[in-house]
């Protein structure tokens, strides 16, 4: 009996030792490194949902476009460099469209979980990177400069992260946040999304958020530009806000900017609101913006182009100086902006008075 129930032991386990060999190992996340001559777009293709694109120190002619979930697309630094391609090397989407990186779902199905970092993307016709149809991108340690339209655009999006970049010297904004960008359509909920931390200089417009709500833009670097942050509404409901614009750093924005289109010419602008509601603007510093642009001041609260009033927004807590033509402007009247207040901000002159 006892030599029997070695005998099944024995056997038992060896079946156990053979079906644990035949099951199929769980595949680990991989790191594809892209070296100097190698193509970046190459090992994104071959990368599946968790893996790493690794691209090395180097100047990569070539434009990238993004649709795996969960991939990393990481350089090793500022000397990780995109520009554009020739139209032989560069031909995909994202390079035609005139864009250095694409991050890109599809109209039914966001793209989840993709991560930008640690790389240069300049010199493209229209933005270094641009999104769509994203949940949850988190760019970071990303240089976007001198690119002809945005540093970094995102468009019809949730859950957006952009901390620790460098938007220098694009041609229209330096970070570019919209619910779409080729319609006209009511505000959508970012769900949160997050622009943090990150110095916006030289460029047309540090920050532009265009027709968003819930969302922060907090504790950035914004100096050099025409024009610092915009928030920006038109008359389609629900209206841009919802929001908070805090703790930035708004100094010197007094580079000059013709008028466009869409827009005035702008200088000397720390902090616009236009068409917006509910949007807490509160504990920033903001001096040394001066223009004579209809849009010119510290913290501004115009009505919008299109005739749409701004309603229940609270600028507070601010510390201004040295603004022109005054640290607080408010265009609304009591008969049209409903319910703006403007308590505790440290200020010298105000337009209407009284605002300080």
């Amino acid at each position: 009996m006892k030599k029997c129930h070695v005998v099944y032991l024995v056997c038992t386990a060896a079946m156990i030792g053979t079906g644990l060999g035949a099951a199929p190992a769980s595949s680990a996340p991989m790191t594809h490194v892209v070296k100097p001559g190698e193509s970046i777009q190459k090992a994104v293709d071959a990368a599946e949902s968790g893996d790493t694109v690794l691209v090395t120190p180097g100047t990569y002619h070539e434009s990238v476009k993004v649709s795996t979930p969960g991939l990393t697309l990481r350089g090793m630094g500022r000397e990780t460099i995109l520009e554009p391609g020739t139209k032989k090397a560069a031909a995909n989407t994202c390079a035609e469209s005139g864009n250095g990186i694409c991050v890109t779902g599809t109209k039914g199905k966001n793209v989840k979980g993709v991560t930008v970092a640690d790389l240069t993307v300049t010199g493209f016709t229209r933005a270094g990177l641009y999104a769509t149809a994203t949940d949850g991108l988190t760019v970071r340690n990303v240089t976007a400069a001198e690119n002809g339209v945005w540093g970094i655009a995102q468009e019809q999006s949730v859950h957006g992260t952009f901390r620790g970049n460098a938007a220098l010297d694009n041609g229209d904004a330096g970070i570019f946040l919209a619910n779409t960008i080729t319609a006209e359509k009511g505000a959508a909920d970012t769900e949160g999304t997050l622009v943090a931390r990150n110095l916006l200089k030289g460029n047309r417009i540090g920050v532009t958020v265009r027709r968003l709500r819930n969302l922060a833009v907090a504790a950035n670097n914004i100096t050099g530009n025409c024009a610092g942050v915009f928030v920006v509404g038109d008359e389609n409901k629900p209206k841009a806000g919802d929001l908070v614009v805090r703790d930035n750093h708004v100094v010197g924005n007094n580079k000059s900017c013709p008028k466009t289109e869409r827009l005035d010419a702008l200088q000397g602008s720390g902090i616009v609101l236009t068409g917006t509601e509910k949007v807490l603007v509160a504990d920033n510093t903001v001096r040394e913006n001066s223009g004579k642009s209809p849009l010119s001041g510290g913290i501004v609260l115009f009505k919008s182009f299109v005739g749409v009033t701004s309603e229940k927004n609270e600028v507070k807590g601010n510390s201004l100086r040295d603004n022109s033509p005054a640290d607080l402007v408010n265009t609304e009247t009591a008969a049209t902006g409903k319910n703006n207040t403007f308590e505790g901000n440290t200020c010298g002159a105000s337009k209407p008075a009284g605002l300080c």
